[in-house]
């Protein structure tokens, strides 16, 4: 996005020669008043973030958020799933010891 900044060159090369300066003079120093408007112009251009551009990241942000919400939902699923699991074979096996204890004894 452009942030030229507004500049009238011709009022402000009749100001020039109106004050003294030579045609010459005048639109050197319209030119050189030019390129700084445009420098400055190209920094805001590639170093402040737009309104647009804070929108991006805040929807990007949300985005995030919401997929690293459901795979820790995925994963604390599967961690219950797998613990389960565990259990009932852990069940099994204390089961089955009993089991042989008192067949032994």
């Amino acid at each position: 996005m452009a942030h030229a900044l507004a500049l009238d060159t011709l009022q402000y090369a009749k100001r020039l020669q109106k004050a003294g300066f030579t045609e010459i003079q005048a639109e050197a120093q319209v030119e050189l008043i030019k390129e700084q408007s445009e420098a400055i112009s190209n920094l805001i251009d590639n170093s402040l973030a737009t309104k647009q551009d804070i929108k991006e990241l805040d929807l990007k942000i949300e985005n995030l958020k919401t997929e690293l919400t459901l795979k820790m939902e995925t994963i604390k699923n599967e961690t219950i799933v797998k613990l389960g699991s565990m259990v009932g074979i852990m069940i099994t096996i204390a089961a089955t010891i009993l089991g042989f204890l008192i067949k032994t004894h």
